[in-house]
């Protein structure tokens, strides 16, 4: 008697073939909807940084694009990977994004033990934006200038503190740089988030901070805090009378931060195509743009293509920094 597997096994075929053509056009028809509800943008640090400061202004204006609430979330913490984790496993429709920084795409090594690979389990649309770093110093601070810096370290070793946004954030790293650089024994203090470092320098408790011009320029320019160098290849436009590390005689110094907007790696592709699209007509705005350059940051919006070997190569240079500094969040 013939076998009747084979027959059915072409109806098992046929009906998973039926099914597939099914949800073709279903998943279309969904991302030709998209979005058709709120959206919301992790940012995985606390409010006021900066950061936070380039998801709320994405998301206002990615929400006059699509008319819809474009929500601003703070999930800070390990940092940053509270937040990324929560985004790469967050359902995989394109209605969750995460702002992402050099902390979580580029220098996750510093921890030993990380229970997800964000290389692996987020996909990356586009960077948001560059911007330099500067050393800002309390008033109190004896030095004046980023050479002053160096040698009061030099001649007292871990007499000093800077503060960071958390293990292995691009104010930890830029710190770590300078110590490299300068051969500056200066030691690290890590927060939840900038907000909390930026009020213990204010208040004394630490002497330093390697952060982006947003989140720093209010204080610097009210006399709060006093700004030594900017990190950038040219002074900011922001704040025009601050040298550069280089001029100021650390070349090494020269090194700028970076944020990205991203997703989980099971958002689709063509979903993640439209987003890209989307974020481009969005920096064809002028007053978009016009926001980015107030607050100190160069505007980017490339493609996801660029925005991925532009992070390999983050990513391969910070590796360096964290094996010579021997940097691990444990």
């Amino acid at each position: 008697m013939r076998s009747s597997r084979p027959w059915r096994r072409r109806v098992l075929q046929a009906f998973c073939l039926t099914l597939a053509s099914a949800a073709l056009p279903f998943a279309a028809q969904a991302q030709s909807n998209y979005p058709d509800r709120p959206l919301r943008i992790i940012v995985p640090f606390t409010a006021g940084g900066s950061s936070d400061i380039q998801g709320r202004l994405l998301a206002k204006y990615l929400g006059k694009l699509y008319n819809q609430p474009v929500v601003v979330e703070n999930r800070p913490g390990a940092g940053g990977h509270i937040g990324g984790k929560f985004v790469a496993e967050s359902d995989p429709d394109g209605y969750t994004l995460l702002l992402g920084s050099i902390g979580l795409h580029a220098t996750y090594g510093v921890y030993k033990h990380l229970n997800y690979r964000p290389a692996d389990a987020l996909k990356v649309i586009t960077i948001v934006a560059e911007m330099p770093h500067v050393v800002v110093a309390s008033p109190t601070l004896q030095a004046n200038t980023l050479a002053e810096l160096t040698a009061q370290a030099k001649a007292s070793p871990d007499s000093l503190h800077f503060g960071s946004a958390g293990v292995g954030s691009s104010v930890h790293m830029v710190g770590e740089l300078y110590k490299m650089a300068a051969q500056a024994p200066i030691a690290h203090i890590p927060y939840r988030g900038s907000s909390a470092a930026i009020n213990d320098l204010i208040g004394g408790q630490i002497q330093l901070l390697f952060e982006n011009v947003p989140t720093t320029i209010g204080y610097i320019q009210t006399g709060k805090l006093k700004a030594l160098a900017i990190t950038g290849a040219t002074r900011s436009a922001a704040l025009p009378d601050v040298p550069t590390a280089a001029e100021a005689g650390l070349p090494g110094l020269t090194v700028t931060s970076w944020t990205t907007l991203a997703a989980g790696k099971d958002v689709p592709d063509a979903l993640i195509d439209k987003l890209s699209a989307d974020l481009r007509r969005v920096y064809a705005d002028p007053e978009f743009r016009a926001g980015l350059e107030h607050l100190g940051m160069a505007p980017v919006g490339n493609s996801p293509a660029e925005a991925r070997a532009f992070v390999e190569r983050e990513r391969a240079r910070w590796n360096k920094v964290i094996e010579t500094e021997h940097i691990s969040a444990g």
